[in-house]
């Protein structure tokens, strides 16, 4: 690494005490000689979420003076975490010359209506199912912002008078118009001497690994790594090279279960059934919805379970279905498995439909957004039928710390929904066999195909004990530096 000084003079007044600096002038007027140190070839990596915690994605990478940032999501779970999303990112956004998305999920696109309403102008770059599920998320997330401004309001429970949404939904579809298309494989330039390539990680449609190659070093992010055996998604492609990786941590301290899916849902369909209960299933509207929605045909099409109604109560939800049909090479499923899953269920598309719900007498399994808990149709679910000992609440997917789903997996037996507390009796169950994260096991099997190690990997995107466990792994099988960041530390890539 070369280093040189570059020499710019500044009023004095910029500067109390001239510490550091030379000075020259007269009585009159005394100017500074700023001395500022430049790295050639310098690189450098800014974390600025998914550091400690599960969420808000975002990385900013500064390749002399260009800054291209990889992923722009939204903080969810702890209020603390949640309050960030509403402090300015700590540098002139106006600078960035490019975002790059993974994929889909808020957690790694929701931040991206703010990034642009506070100025951000340039591309935006996602494989196809990508954009095209961003064209469903991120307006449902304005949406559900103004949502919940309206019920603060409303209901007087927040301490801001009047209480404003993040953005708006006219503000996160004026987003779309800055995406640009990428296939899976393809190399682009991002800027002069900077390439990137997206590569197909098997997480949901369109996830992908994104690999930077600049100042002759490769970058590789994970983003979030499917499974291998995964029975939707096909299996995430190895890499073969990397000098330093930002690697997912989700489930780095467990592995999933081997039992089989269909068992177990039968098994917690069945019983409720037993009780003419209804089944509640929170479900990420992308990825873990279709996968339901593909057992539960499959358990109809066995007779493991009756002939029950199956509602989809997430106009979302409906949206990311219909492109199971439209990306059927990102997928396992044939056209006729395809067709069945997708019809297994009855669409619920208006508020008026799915209060409606609650007037549907007998055994019903709803399927409802969020998958946390933490916003949306699931929560006036959760009010009316949580309460029903006879009912069951299928947890299908992580829950972050503070959401309302890790609650109830703590075992709390009330949770607050729109300023009140509502009590919770029925039934709750977890099946962690449908995760669409790479377990430390799938981590690792996927680490040794790398023919050339990185010189570093940076383990993020998991809470503190899941990414400890995964850095232990690592460093003991492949003796590979790790580092675990803290939110807004900077790491130069030397």
């Amino acid at each position: 690494m070369i280093n040189f000084y570059k020499f710019h003079i500044v009023k004095k007044s910029r500067y109390p005490k001239s510490r550091g600096y030379f000075c020259r002038g007269d009585r009159s007027d005394i100017y500074l000689i700023d001395i500022i140190k430049f790295q050639w070839k310098m690189m450098k990596i800014k974390f600025l979420g998914a550091a400690g915690t599960v969420t808000g994605s975002k990385y900013l990478i500064t390749i002399k003076n260009r800054h291209i940032m990889v992923d722009c999501g939204l903080f969810q779970g702890l209020k603390p975490l949640r309050n960030l999303n509403w402090e300015n990112l700590p540098f002139d956004i106006t600078m960035i010359d490019a975002v790059l998305i993974t994929h889909a999920h808020i957690d790694h696109t929701g931040y991206l209506p703010k990034l642009v309403k506070s100025g951000y102008k340039g591309p935006i770059y996602a494989t196809p199912a990508t954009a095209d599920l961003c064209s469903i998320l991120l307006p449902d997330s304005g949406s559900i912002q103004e949502e919940d401004a309206r019920q603060a309001n409303k209901h007087q429970y927040s301490k801001h008078h009047p209480a404003l949404p993040l953005y708006t939904k006219d503000e996160a579809e004026a987003v779309l118009e800055q995406f640009k298309v990428i296939q899976f494989n393809q190399q682009i330039t991002i800027a002069p001497g900077i390439e990137a390539i997206w590569h197909r990680a098997g997480h949901i449609l369109g996830a992908a690994f994104i690999q930077l190659k600049a100042e002759g070093k490769e970058l590789v992010f994970s983003g979030d790594m499917g499974r291998f055996h995964d029975p939707v998604m096909h299996a995430p492609v190895y890499m073969k090279s990397a000098d330093y990786l930002i690697l997912e941590s989700t489930y780095g301290d467990r592995l999933h279960s081997n039992e089989n899916p269909h068992d177990l849902i039968a098994k917690v369909i069945n019983k409720t059934v037993k009780k003419n209960g209804t089944v509640l299933i929170p479900a990420f509207a992308v990825g873990r919805a279709q996968a339901i929605l593909y057992y539960l045909s499959k358990l109809k099409e066995l007779d493991m379970i009756p002939d029950i109604p199956v509602f989809l109560d997430s106009p979302m939800s409906i949206k990311a279905t219909k492109l199971l049909q439209k990306y059927v090479n990102e997928h396992r499923l044939s056209e006729e498995q395809c067709e069945k899953a997708c019809n297994v269920a009855e669409y619920i598309r208006t508020q008026k439909e799915s209060k409606e719900l609650f007037n549907v007498h007998g055994p019903k399994i709803i399927i409802s957004a969020s998958g946390m808990l933490t916003g949306g149709r699931i929560l006036h679910h959760l009010s009316y039928f949580g309460p029903d000992p006879d009912n069951t609440i299928l947890i299908v997917g992580y829950q972050a710390a503070g959401t309302r789903g890790r609650h109830l997996l703590e075992g709390k037996k009330s949770v607050k929904i729109h300023g009140r507390m509502v009590n919770v009796n029925a039934t709750v169950e977890y099946i962690s066999s449908f995760s669409a994260h790479a377990d430390y096991k799938d981590i690792l099997e996927w680490l040794e195909h790398f023919k050339k190690k990185p010189r570093k990997i940076f383990i993020t995107h998991g809470e503190p004990v899941s990414s400890e466990n995964l850095k232990k792994e690592i460093e003991e099988k492949f003796d590979v530096k790790c580092h675990i960041p803290k939110y807004l530390e900077e790491d130069y890539l030397d």
